[in-house]
């Protein structure tokens, strides 16, 4: 049975304090431990979100990494610096990433790989346009995402990664796929997994819905056969959200 996994991605926001006080809030509750929980900091709360965690069974995730282990490539992050610090997952390719940096499937790839060379999880983001989806393009869109960002990434290492399905337009938008949307969607991106690889790997990988999660949509959402966790924005900064997610 795949563990469900509820991840916060907190993007540009809480500074080191900040980041520490919505932690120790958030370990003010019980938390089911038949959920994974993951909290994706900003760079500079990492080190410190890491040891708030200490004692919890919480995950310490980062947002983005570069693909080198060193090198020219100011202002950027290396997987080995973020190993270092103990992170246990990281986002790759977020459409936030794509859209506003020109992240590319072929960078999204190198990233995946390099992720799991250092034994870090990647959560895989992958999602399609208001435009497409309107368009009847939004499972071309994806299977092309899915495929590239795999592409050399090898069976026994597929277990390891997460596959979030973000479609773009539901995203800090307030708009969000229905509950069948979603599944559809996850059921579509497990049969793409069936087929590059086999039936085991189908059925290991996890895969989640993101897309302004809230607590009112949650446990309608996790009721879906192929829906295994979310990818959270906003609803991640409230302790009592992000709990309450967790607690679905």
């Amino acid at each position: 049975m795949r563990l469900p996994i509820i991840a916060g991605n907190w993007k540009m926001n809480n500074s080191i304090s900040e980041s520490i006080k919505l932690i120790e809030e958030i370990k003010n509750h019980v938390l089911d431990k038949g959920v994974e929980a993951v909290v994706c900091a900003p760079y500079t709360s990492l080190n410190e979100v890491k040891k708030a965690l200490e004692g919890t069974d919480i995950r310490l995730g980062a947002q983005n990494m570069h693909w080198e282990e060193s090198g020219a490539y100011t202002g950027e992050i290396s997987p080995a610096m973020l190993k270092e610090i103990g992170v246990d997952y990281c986002i790759v390719g977020h459409s936030e990433r794509r859209q506003y940096f020109n992240e590319s499937d072929d960078t999204v790839n190198r990233k995946v790989r390099t992720a799991l060379k250092y034994g870090i999880k990647p959560i895989l983001c992958v999602g399609e346009t208001l435009e497409e989806r309107e368009a009847g393009e939004e499972e071309k869109v994806v299977k092309k995402q899915v495929l590239k960002a795999l592409e050399d990434v090898k069976k026994d290492d597929i277990a390891d990664v997460v596959i979030a399905y973000e479609p773009i337009w539901a995203i800090g938008t307030g708009k969000t796929a229905s509950s069948d949307d979603a599944n559809n969607m996850c059921n579509f991106i497990r049969n793409i997994i069936g087929n590059k690889y086999d039936e085991a790997a189908k059925e290991r990988i996890r895969i989640q819905y993101g897309g302004s999660v809230k607590p009112n949509t949650i446990k309608e959402l996790m009721a879906k056969e192929d829906v295994d966790g979310a990818l959270v924005g906003g609803a991640s900064l409230i302790a009592e959200d992000f709990v309450s997610l967790i607690n679905y």
